[in-house]
């Protein structure tokens, strides 16, 4: 999808001429220009060629349509990372048809493109991708994220400390695109994350979903909705360990 393309190209050129940077909602939470001009970027392609349809982005694009199809996109996923220098960002674009991900299409640091279509399967630079095979947590790495607020990073690490020992190791992208595809093609075993936005999971979900994965979603009591992404044989056993952390798992 040459929408993420441009995208991608914007973040290498913010790279090699340099950039404002912008706190959001906390020390830790990121935007700067080069996230606005991704996004103006998406946004002008998508109106050159589909106006009547919905737009929600992560910079504040949110428009209506009268299509049925709505783009959800961030147009720079990981800006932590990026303006660190820290290889773990992606361009993100999704698109939902009556309200169902359908397409999802992500490209990270390094210009490796994944994308999946609902039914079609997924790829991963054009090759066919699917979720990790291992069935046994205790040999399972698993990803997953933290929020931007003091007090909701402590319950996260409360509930990370927890699981740590009944798997064999955790990782954390900064980046919930770039965790999910991994989710999507084994690199992890699968992933989990309390407090994700549209734009972080549509994309994602469809290219998980489409590589043979299940991506559930449960609101929580003390507010957010926690994602899990696993294979098949991984969901049970992981949201039995989530639950035995203190997450409500269904």
């Amino acid at each position: 999808m040459r929408l993420a393309e441009r995208a991608a190209a914007i973040h290498r050129e913010g790279l090699e001429r340099g950039f404002e940077i912008h706190e959001k909602s906390s020390a830790t939470d990121y935007v700067t220009e080069i996230d606005r001009a991704a996004e103006a970027a998406i946004v002008e392609g998508i109106l050159a060629e589909r106006p009547d349809d919905g737009i929600l982005g992560e910079e504040g694009t949110d428009r209506s349509g009268s299509s049925g199809v709505r783009w959800v996109i961030d147009p720079l996923d990981g800006t932590a990372n990026y303006v660190r220098g820290y290889p773990a960002y992606c361009a993100v674009v999704g698109v939902e048809v009556d309200g169902v991900p359908s397409v999802g299409v992500v490209i990270d640091t390094h210009g490796t493109r994944s994308e999946g279509v609902r039914g079609s399967g997924a790829t991963r630079n054009g090759t066919g991708i699917h979720p990790s095979s291992r069935d046994d947590l205790t040999s399972a790495v698993i990803s997953t994220g933290f929020g931007y607020q003091p007090e909701q990073r402590a319950r996260q690490a409360r509930v990370a400390s927890m699981i740590l020992p009944r798997v064999a190791d955790i990782r954390r992208s900064g980046s919930a695109a770039f965790d999910l595809v991994a989710a999507a093609c084994g690199i992890v075993d699968a992933y989990y994350e309390v407090g994700l936005a549209p734009w972080d999971i549509c994309a994602g979900q469809v290219i998980v979903e489409s590589a043979g994965g299940i991506v559930k979603t449960i609101p929580q009591p003390e507010g957010g909705v926690l994602t899990v992404a696993a294979p098949t044989q991984l969901l049970e056993p992981l949201l039995g360990l989530l639950s035995g952390a203190g997450l409500l798992t269904g």
